[in-house]
């Protein structure tokens, strides 16, 4: 069951979309977007996490330029570069601080509350874990990552990254130094061999069966680890 709501942020309402558990309650799922917007793909993964049991909260990060979602096609890429410069950096992640404090105070909410992001949103998570406290953090191929080491000791909870060895984006050396930095602080950090950037979209030419698969198994065993009532109570 999914809903419209709104976030208060100091521009006025930001749009989100609210997906509930069979039950009503459970643990909560900040997930950040990709590049896209609030696509098909991500409201996909929405779906999949509130049929987990995951209270997941989808917050509209374009919202302040017009933008829910690129609309697929050939320009999508070029259409989604420009929509993204149009949004500065440290306006999403506020945004997206505002979307979790708003989604951790829910009275739905029980358990943990994490969050999950893709690409473009993998960094915005990122960044959103240094800035708050949740009670874990997964990172696909977090494209703004390389710039945002310098926040890795402010990165306390426990983390996941998952990167493809032929990302287009972010080379192999890149994803080294990555997995470095946060692997020193406590990470877990996964790779996947031939898989590109964005493997996890099965609307996007990277899409990787294989990986996505692996990669999905591996985060929902995380997320019921660290996000589960119990442990958060404990």
């Amino acid at each position: 069951m999914s809903s419209d709501v709104t976030v208060p942020t100091d521009a006025g309402d930001l749009p989100a979309h609210l997906f509930l558990p069979a039950g009503g309650t459970g643990p909560g799922v900040l997930l950040v977007q990709e590049i896209f917007g609030v696509s098909r793909y991500i409201r996909s993964r929405a779906e999949d996490l509130a049929a987990l049991g995951y209270v997941v909260l989808v917050p509209e990060l374009f919202w302040r330029v017009g933008v829910s979602a690129v609309p697929e096609g050939p320009d999508a890429l070029a259409e989604a570069m420009d929509v993204m410069s149009r949004v500065p950096w440290e306006t999403a992640v506020s945004d997206a601080v505002a979307a979790f404090r708003t989604l951790r105070d829910r009275p739905e909410v029980t358990g943990g509350v994490g969050i999950l992001g893709f690409c473009y949103g993998g960094g915005v998570a990122f960044a959103v874990a240094a800035a708050e406290d949740p009670d874990g953090l997964v990172s696909y191929y977090g494209s703004a990552l390389p710039g945002l080491l310098d926040l890795v000791p402010s990165v306390t909870a426990p983390s996941l990254h998952h990167f493809g060895l032929a990302d287009s984006y972010i080379d192999v050396p890149t994803v080294r130094r990555i997995e470095a930095a946060v692997t020193d602080a406590g990470a877990r950090f996964e790779t996947y061999e031939g898989a590109d950037h964005a493997f996890d979209n099965r609307d996007f030419v990277g899409y990787d069966e294989g990986a996505s698969r692996l990669a999905w198994s591996r985060t929902v065993d995380f997320l019921a680890e660290n996000l589960s009532p119990s442990r958060s109570s404990a």
